[in-house]
């Protein structure tokens, strides 16, 4: 993000605020549409998504990337793992919400970054840094203390952090923008989302057209819920630093926290402060050891800048690294774009 100017940081960052706290905020949302139940409200979002997305990139002309995507059978199939991924990680969100487990969704984002690392180390066999070791140790010790909490695994938490860790890991390789995405996955899910749909109305069991022209136009913006945060967040992801957006995607789970306790009344025994205390802390260590490593790279920088006589961009030039990325500075990756 280096030469970018105060103002336009200042953009990113009010972008960043509004990208988070309306993900934050969504489960608001979502009991709003009942009496659709999850998967008929998922279908809906699916297929106004892709209405939504379509007229944004028709309006902008930004067509040139579907042609290439066409061409490309393996990142087709990459498309089209993200979007199955994407539709276990939604329908599953807007189930827990609307059955009342908004704080163990939120456990699922809190833990997704420690997920992430783990499968880093299981799947690409990433070396971590000491610091790292002991933050997966911390939440590993986190999801057994809250299993004995709900008296059995917080299975919510853990399809959320996995759905969203394999669905970041399946972006890496198919490094499409986050419209572009969107609209190339829900492509994917617009078919079989419409056969449900057009289903339940055959079947008379759809609240689209049954519960009111409210109800309907509810349904409908499911379609902006998805794509204005996205928007957002696009205008924070090229104004400021990763290591910003690492630190400001904590937003999401905390207001969903504080949702499920100070507005839904959840229940949180003693043990589950106890499990969320020990994720807390697990982040706060991956946090500390990203910035610090993140420094460390710029004073390297600097130093063989100097060494070298060469120059180093306005604000230093160095790489960072978002809190649950291992290894040393590396170029910024893609931001991942999917939320709740």
């Amino acid at each position: 993000m280096a030469g970018t100017s105060r103002g336009e940081q200042r953009i990113g960052l009010l972008n960043g605020f509004a990208a988070y706290g309306m993900w934050g905020l969504v489960p608001l949302f979502w009991p709003l549409l009942k009496p659709a139940g999850a998967v008929e409200i998922l279908a809906h979002r699916m297929v106004w998504s892709l209405a939504l997305v379509a007229v944004a990139l028709l309006f902008v002309r930004r067509w040139a990337w579907a042609g290439e995507l066409l061409r490309q059978p393996r990142k087709l199939a990459l498309i089209t793992v993200a979007a199955a991924v994407i539709t276990v990680n939604w329908g599953v969100y807007i189930w827990a919400v609307n059955s009342g487990h908004v704080v163990e969704a939120s456990l699922g984002y809190f833990i997704n970054p420690l997920v992430t690392i783990a499968m880093g180390v299981l799947l690409l066999k990433e070396r971590l840094r000491p610091a790292q070791w002991v933050a997966v140790g911390v939440g590993f010790a986190a999801v057994v203390v809250l299993t004995v909490g709900y008296g059995r695994p917080p299975w919510i938490s853990l399809v959320l952090a996995l759905s969203f860790a394999t669905y970041g890991l399946v972006k890496k390789k198919v490094n499409l923008g986050g419209v572009e995405s969107l609209a190339a996955e829900t492509a994917v899910q617009f078919l079989p989302a419409l056969g449900y749909l057009l289903w339940l109305s055959a079947r008379g069991d759809s609240t689209f057209t049954s519960e009111g022209a409210g109800h309907a136009a509810l349904l409908a913006a499911t379609g902006l819920v998805t794509a204005v945060p996205l928007v957002c967040f696009g205008a924070a992801a090229i104004r400021v630093p990763l290591s910003t957006l690492g630190l400001l995607q904590y937003l999401a789970p905390v207001f969903q926290f504080l949702l499920g306790i100070l507005y839904f009344h959840e229940a949180m025994p003693p043990e589950r402060w106890a499990g969320f205390a020990l994720v807390w802390l697990a982040l706060a260590l991956l946090t500390w050891d990203a910035l610090r490593t993140a420094r460390r790279s710029a004073r390297a920088l600097r130093a063989e800048a100097t060494r070298t006589g060469a120059t180093l961009p306005k604000g230093g030039g160095a790489r960072t690294v978002p809190p649950g990325a291992s290894g040393p500075a590396e170029p910024e990756p893609e931001p991942l774009d999917a939320r709740p």
